[in-house]
C-alpha cells in the first residue's frame, strides 16, 4: 500500500504540472491550495468545489517557494458574478510558508467564489492571482454515522467468520438450507 498512488495527496501527482489546486503568482512561482470541512467530512480535502455551505471552512496555502515567505499576504472571497465580499483577511507575513484561513460559517449561499490572493512586496509591488470555486455543489454530508457502523459491523463478522470454526459451520448450514429451499 505504501507504493499506491491512490494514497499520495493529490492522486500522486509529481510536481505541480498536473495540480489543479494552485494559483501561478508568476512564471513558474506557485501557491499551493486546499480547502477543507472538517465538520462535514473530517476525512477529505477540496479544491475547485465545496460541498457544503453554512459550515466550516478552512482554506489552506502553502508556498511553494521560500521567497514569498518574506512577504505579506491578503486574502479575500467573493461571490460571483456580483463580486460580494464574503471574507477578507488583512495583509500579513507568514514565515512557515502556511496559511490557515478559518470561515466559520463558510459561505452562505450555492454558486460561484473567486479567491483573489495579493502578495505585498517590500517596494510597492503587487502580485495578483485568482482562483474559483464552486459551494454547495454535491451530496451535503449525512448528519449520521450509520454507514460507517453498518461496516465496522460486517467487518467484525467477517473476522469472526475467518476466525471461529462453530461461526463458520453455522453460516455453512444457513447457506445450504438457504440454497436447498431456493430450488424448491
Amino acid at each position: 500500500m505504501i507504493f499506491s498512488t491512490v494514497l499520495w495527496a493529490h492522486g500522486g501527482a509529481a510536481g505541480t504540472d498536473t495540480d489543479q489546486c494552485k494559483f501561478e503568482l508568476e512564471k513558474d512561482h506557485w501557491l499551493h491550495y486546499t480547502a477543507y470541512q472538517p465538520k462535514a467530512y473530517p476525512a477529505k480535502d477540496f479544491c475547485g468545489s465545496l460541498p457544503d455551505i453554512n459550515t466550516l471552512t478552512q482554506l489552506v496555502f502553502d508556498y511553494q517557494d521560500q521567497r514569498y515567505r518574506n512577504m505579506a499576504i491578503e486574502f479575500e472571497v467573493t461571490k460571483e458574478p456580483e463580486g460580494k465580499r464574503v471574507f477578507f483577511s488583512e495583509a500579513e507575513k507568514h514565515k512557515s510558508g502556511t496559511v490557515v484561513l478559518d470561515m466559520p460559517y463558510g459561505v452562505a449561499e450555492p454558486g460561484k467564489y473567486l479567491i483573489h490572493i495579493t502578495l505585498l512586496q517590500d517596494n510597492g509591488e503587487r502580485l495578483d492571482a485568482h482562483m474559483n470555486f464552486k459551494a454547495g455543489v454535491g451530496q451535503p454530508a449525512s448528519k449520521s454515522k450509520i454507514g460507517i457502523y453498518i461496516v465496522a459491523f460486517l467487518a467484525i463478522l467477517y473476522i469472526l467468520y475467518l476466525t471461529n470454526a462453530r461461526v463458520k459451520r453455522t453460516i455453512g448450514k444457513l447457506v445450504k438450507r438457504t440454497r436447498a429451499e431456493s430450488t424448491i
